[in-house]
């Protein structure tokens, strides 16, 4: 009698998770909890919420999602992903260096203001995107930095360091506004202000 044999390299159906549908509806879930983030909150998101606005059954929503927590990653990243768009399509190589990343940086600002105060405290406890959102940021303060030391906006000041200390002025901000309640125009003005004197210290 021959002993049977089993392929251990095979995996059995209950070993996968079930693959998720990815569709005009599940565009529609996304675009209807990033309506409710912007006017209520994130904190304030739940899938009953989604399902009553939508008129979906909860088999609807979880045949594409896993959890909440998937939808909100997604507007988030989508929002994050807009702030970006602000940093790389605004920049005019030949206008005033200064006023032209003045207004750049402002404006994301700007941005990012409405983005942390929609999310509150999921941006801080569940940002999943820091460490990329902190490379992308990076390499883009070192492309801005770099063009004004060679076209002698700015004087030879090391440029990875320069990088990381404007990415934490930025972010720092930003955070403490946030936490303080400083008025959006406000902090945006003071915010200015205090970029102009920091990029100052930078000029050739």
């Amino acid at each position: 009698m021959t002993k049977k044999t089993t392929d251990k390299t095979t995996s059995t159906v209950t070993d996968k998770k079930p693959a998720l549908i990815c569709d005009e509806t599940s565009e529609e879930i996304v675009r209807v909890a990033e309506q409710i983030v912007v006017h209520t909150g994130a904190e304030n998101i739940t899938v009953r919420r989604i399902l009553q606005t939508m008129g979906i059954t909860n088999r609807v929503f979880y045949n594409r999602f896993r959890n909440i927590g998937e939808v909100l990653d997604i507007v988030y990243e989508s929002m994050i992903l807009k702030i970006r768009d602000s940093i790389t399509a605004k920049f005019d190589p030949e206008g005033d260096f200064f006023e032209e990343i003045i207004g750049i940086v402002a404006n994301t600002l700007l941005m990012s203001y409405d983005v942390k105060m929609n999310f509150s405290h999921y941006v801080f406890e569940n940002d999943s995107l820091s460490h990329r959102n902190y490379d992308w940021w990076k390499a883009e303060i070192t492309k801005l930095i770099e063009f004004g030391k060679a076209n002698g906006h700015l004087r030879d000041v090391d440029t990875d360091v320069m990088s990381y200390a404007i990415w934490c002025f930025i972010r720092g901000y930003n955070a403490d506004a946030l936490a303080r309640g400083i008025p959006r125009d406000r902090a945006v003005e003071d915010f200015k202000y205090s970029f102009r004197v920091l990029l100052d210290g930078m000029r050739a």
